[in-house]
Order: C-alpha cells, then sequence, then structure tokens
C-alpha cells in the first residue's frame, strides 16, 4: 500500500530536531474528517499517526501537539472560522523509519532525518495494521503472539503483540485503581494459556479466581492457609528472622546458635556416644557441660548444617533458645546465663506468639493439617514438562492475613524458591513467566523493628535482575510504581502504562523507561478506562491502545451503591 498518496497529504515539515518535527498545514481544510476509500480520516487529532515523505527513508510519526501561528490567533472568531482559512503547525514525534523498497524493515533508532519541505501525509490504517499486527516479532522467532487490543487512533487496527518481545526483559504493567490493569494482566494471562506457556500468578486479593472458576482444565488454583500451605522447612533463615526480628546484639546470635544446635539434633548427633547425653526427650541439645571444641569439630565436619532451610522441629526453637543462654569460657559451656536469659525473653515469647498465630499455623503448615497441600510439590507438580495440560497456576493469597508481614514473607519465599530452580537451569529450555499482581506489597519491602535491623525481601529484585538468562520472566502489576525500588523498575524492558496522575509515579516511569520521553508521558493523565501506553526496548516505537475485554474478566468490578432500605423491603430481613 502506498502511504505517500495524494489523497492523504496534509502539510510540509517546517522545523526538525533530533526528537520531533514541526509541520505546517497549507490550510486549515486538510485537517478536516473526511472519507477515502472506504476508511475515515481525522489529519488534526493529537495522537494521530502520519507518514513523512523523507528523501531516502519514509517516517511514522505521531501528533503531539497542534497550534496556531501567534497573528492568526488574533483574528479568531466564529465569523472567521466560517468565512476564513487558517494555517495551523503540528509537533510530531518520529517513531520510526522505514526502507521505501521493503517497508517492512522498519528501524527504531533514526540514521537520518526528514529533511525541510518533506511532505506529510496521514497514514492509513492498513499501512500501520502492518507494524502492529506482529508488533516487536524479530526474524519470525517463534510466531507466539498475543491479541492485547486495537489502537486508540482507529479502532480497526488490532495490535498482537510478540510475546517474545512482551517478556524476555521481563514486564511492568502500572496504573492507578480503575484505569484498567487487571484486565491487561487477564488478557496476558489469556494470550500465554493460548500459546501454551506456563504461567504462575501470584494473586493477593483473589480477583483473578475467576480465571481457575471456569471450565477449564489448563488451570488451576492453590490458596495459602485452606487449600495449600508453604511449609516453614523450605524457608530460609533470613526468613525467621523477617518473622521473629530478633535484636542484633544478643537474640541473634543466639538465635542462630538456636537453629545450628537443633539441626545438630536433625544430623542424630544423638547417636555421637559423648553427646547422647546432651540430647533431651523433647528433641533439644541441652549444652550444660559440653565440650566447646568437640561441638565446634562436629559442626564443622557435617556441612549440611550451614543448609539455609530451616530443616527442624520449630516447636522445640523456643526450648533450645533457653538452653543456648549459658556461660562459655571457651573449652566448656556451663550454667544457665540469666543476663542473656532475660534478653531472649522477649525474642522467645515472639516466636511462640508466631507459633501459635492461626494464619500462621496453615499457612506455614505448622499445625500439620494433612488436608492442605505443600505449595512447593504443588509448584514442582506444575512445572514438569510433562504436564502439558496445566498452563496457569493461581497462588491465592486471599486468606492470609496482614500479622507479622506474612504475606510479604510468603511471597519472598516463592520468588526465592523460583530463583533457585531458575539458577539450577530448570526454565532454560522450557520458559515460564511470573506474575506478581499488587507488586508494591512485596516489592520495596522492608521488615522494621525497634531493635531488629532493617532488612529488604529482595527475592523479585534478584529475579528481576538475573533471571532472564535462565527463562524466568517476571511480570509486575502495580498500582504504585513510584513503591517499587528503582533498580527492579529499571529491570523491566516493556511497559503497559494505563492512567496515572500522580507526579512521583510518572517520574518512576520516566527514569525508568527509556523511550518515555515528556510527550508521552503528557497522555498519561487523560487515557481512558482499558487505554494504556505501549513501550518497551524490543518494540519498534510506542504505542497507544485499548485493550480489549478478556475471555474471562477478573473480579474487579467496584461494588454499586444500593438504596438499603429497598434491599430489607425485598428482603424482608432485619439488617
Amino acid at each position: 500500500m502506498n502511504p505517500f498518496n495524494a489523497n492523504y497529504f496534509v502539510g510540509y515539515v517546517n522545523h526538525v530536531s533530533p526528537q520531533y518535527v514541526k509541520v505546517h498545514f497549507p490550510s486549515s481544510t486538510l485537517l478536516n474528517k473526511h472519507i477515502f476509500s472506504g476508511e475515515e480520516f481525522n489529519g488534526g487529532l493529537i495522537g494521530n499517526f502520519v507518514t513523512i515523505e523523507g528523501e531516502n527513508l519514509g517516517f511514522i510519526g505521531r501528533i503531539a501537539e497542534l497550534d496556531l501561528p501567534e497573528k492568526e490567533r488574533l483574528s479568531l472568531s466564529e465569523k472567521a472560522f466560517q468565512s476564513s482559512d487558517f494555517h495551523p503547525t503540528a509537533k510530531v514525534e518520529i517513531l520510526l523509519s522505514f526502507d521505501y523498497f521493503d517497508s517492512s524493515n522498519a528501524q527504531k533508532t533514526l540514521s537520518s532525518f526528514p529533511n525541510i519541505g518533506s511532505k506529510v501525509y496521514i497514514c492509513p490504517s492498513k499501512f500501520i495494521q502492518k507494524y502492529v499486527i506482529n508488533f516487536g516479532e524479530k526474524d519470525k522467532q517463534n510466531g507466539l503472539l498475543i491479541n492485547l487490543g486495537h489502537l486508540t487512533s482507529n479502532k480497526d487496527t488490532q495490535v498482537k503483540i510478540s510475546q517474545q518481545a512482551m517478556f524476555s526483559r521481563h514486564c511492568a504493567i502500572v496504573g492507578t485503581t480503575g484505569g484498567g490493569k487487571s484486565w491487561t494482566v487477564a488478557k496476558l494471562i489469556e494470550g500465554m494459556i493460548k500459546n501454551h506457556t506456563k504461567t504462575i500468578l501470584i494473586d493477593p486479593t483473589g480477583e483473578y479466581s475467576t480465571l481457575t472458576q471456569s471450565s477449564n482444565t489448563d488451570t488451576e488454583s492453590a490458596v495459602l492457609g485452606s487449600e495449600a500451605s508453604f511449609s516453614y522447612h523450605k524457608l530460609t533463615t533470613e526468613d525467621l528472622f523477617f518473622l521473629v526480628k530478633p535484636s542484633g546484639r544478643i537474640q541473634a546470635p543466639k538465635l542462630q546458635e538456636a537453629i545450628r544446635s537443633l539441626k545438630c539434633v536433625q544430623s542424630n548427633i544423638k547417636n555421637i556416644s559423648y553427646f547422647s547425653d546432651f540430647v533431651t526427650e523433647r528433641g533439644n541439645l541441652k549444652k550444660d557441660g559440653m565440650d566447646v571444641i568437640k561441638f565446634e569439630r562436629f559442626c564443622y565436619e557435617h556441612p549440611e548444617l550451614d543448609d539455609n532451610h530451616l530443616n527442624f522441629d520449630i516447636k522445640a526453637l523456643e526450648r533450645q533458645i533457653t538452653y543456648e543462654c549459658v556461660y562459655n569460657n571457651g573449652t566448656t559451656y556451663g550454667n544457665q546465663s540469666p543476663n542473656d536469659l532475660s534478653y531472649c525473653v522477649s525474642l522467645i515469647t515472639r516466636i511462640g506468639n508466631m507459633r501459635k498465630t492461626k494464619i500462621l499455623q496453615s499457612v506455614l503448615g505448622l499445625d500439620k493439617d494433612q488436608e492442605r497441600n505443600d505449595l512447593t510439590k504443588i509448584i514442582d507438580d506444575f512445572l514438569m514438562p510433562t504436564q502439558k495440560d496445566k498452563l496457569l497456576l493461581r497462588i491465592g493469597f486471599e486468606k492470609i492475613g496482614f500479622e507479622y508481614q506474612a504475606r510479604e514473607i510468603v511471597a519472598n519465599a516463592i520468588g526465592t524458591y523460583l530463583l533457585d530452580k531458575s539458577r539450577k537451569n530448570e526454565f532454560r529450555h522450557f520458559p515460564i513467566v511470573l506474575i506478581l499482581d499488587e507488586a508494591h506489597q512485596f516489592l520495596n519491602n522492608k521488615v522494621v523493628d525497634e531493635y531488629f535491623e532493617t532488612s529488604t525481601l529482595s527475592a523479585f529484585d534478584q529475579i528481576a535482575k538475573e533471571c532472564r538468562k535462565y527463562g524466568l520472566f517476571l511480570c509486575i502489576a502495580t498500582q504504585m510504581p513510584k513503591d517499587i525500588p528503582i533498580g527492579t523498575l529499571s529491570q523491566m524492558g516493556t511497559f503497559i502504562v494505563h492512567r496515572l496522575i500522580n507526579y512521583n509515579d510518572k517520574e518512576a516511569i520516566k527514569q525508568a523507561c527509556s523511550s518515555a520521553d515528556l510527550d508521552l508521558l503528557s497522555f498519561l493523565p487523560m487515557l481512558g478506562s482499558g487505554e494504556a501506553i505501549l513501550t518497551g526496548v524490543d518494540f519498534p516505537m510506542p504505542l497507544i491502545l485499548k485493550i480489549d475485554e478478556p475471555e474471562i474478566p477478573p473480579d474487579s468490578k467496584t461494588p454499586v451503591f444500593s438504596n438499603i432500605r429497598s434491599y430489607k423491603e425485598m428482603s424482608g430481613k432485619v439488617l
């Protein structure tokens, strides 16, 4: 198709800069709506695409600004609009260049620019369609596309995104409440299911439960606290520290020693004759009178004790801390030290409270309820290449409360578990996508206490920084990009940005997204529901599109106010 048909002509280039060009319209009538070859054209609308006829290359641009010369503004009136002709100008952002003889060969980086006097045309939808129908695909990589929506400037121009370009450098979906973020997540999941790509979704609110409640047999759900639990044995020592928050001077070393002692019991230290008398019937190691050097030698000879996981009976931890509060003269452990024990009383209390908190008992498997499945086993079974019929695993957090920062710690533990599997190259041949909804709840979370040193839950940050080459791709969705660490956000290669109003949120996107210039960001506060800016390092140009409704929408509707009096009359109930 010829994009330089005279019927599409609107003006001439009269100013060129590295970021944009200015266009002079010889007549304002050229910007009026008209129909040609069955297609409706609106040349004078912000956001419309134009083509520019350069000397050696053609260019595609987007109208970012319209203006009238100063002298013509002074004569504006209703009568003048009816009888006079004006000469508007436009600021056009250059998006890409293309070869005249092979228009499919588009280049994102500009090696040349239009000349002064170059002709400018309205871009027909069929011409722009071929750039967005396989958007981001390079050399027919694998043919996996996701039908995401259509251009806001033309409803007939469908946008099909390369799945490889979308996720291979990680992806961020951002936008304020009601902007359409949840629909976008559901639409991407829908596309990946059709492409037979395994996806794990961490769902904090349960709004995506509709995706797994359908008749689809390729999805499954694991709701933590009711259907599944993440065994505390798979937590790390750092996770336990986050949960109980030991102070640094006395409590942290005693907790570390207690963990090591319980691991010694788990390693059958009682089978060694010297140590057998120090192991109690309740599974503790009572150190009073024990030889320090022999004990340290045993620990040195058993490197498995340095395993970072909590492979011991956590019910014995409180008593073990008490047994750790003893004197140590360098050769023999002595009697109980009252000072050390008094320092550790608050720690012992916190561990006891943690173990007895109902929500943690169900989420971490502390109550050993046999009806709940182990989440790590569910994940392992889901990720098996032989399980080709299971494509989406939704991990629901809707039953988890906010005590002890359990949500953040369990989510971080899941991230750590997948991070360890990726480092073992388990995803290199069968890449997976990990979607983290409401990511601001889990990223940049610091566990803070009056005496506990501040630490950051960093599993997802590590995934963003190193797991692309391992085949574990991260997709985060958040209402507040300003709360995402800039180091994590800068690792996102693709951005789908819905309406943003807050200045700090827009600045966070601006800093992380190289192609998000001021002209593009100026559209953010005005985007309607479901509209978004798509930009990324693997895409030839940024697009403004409308996300299509997913086949199975998430449960994200806002409750509607109702007349409670009429409800009482209809129900016949007293509220």
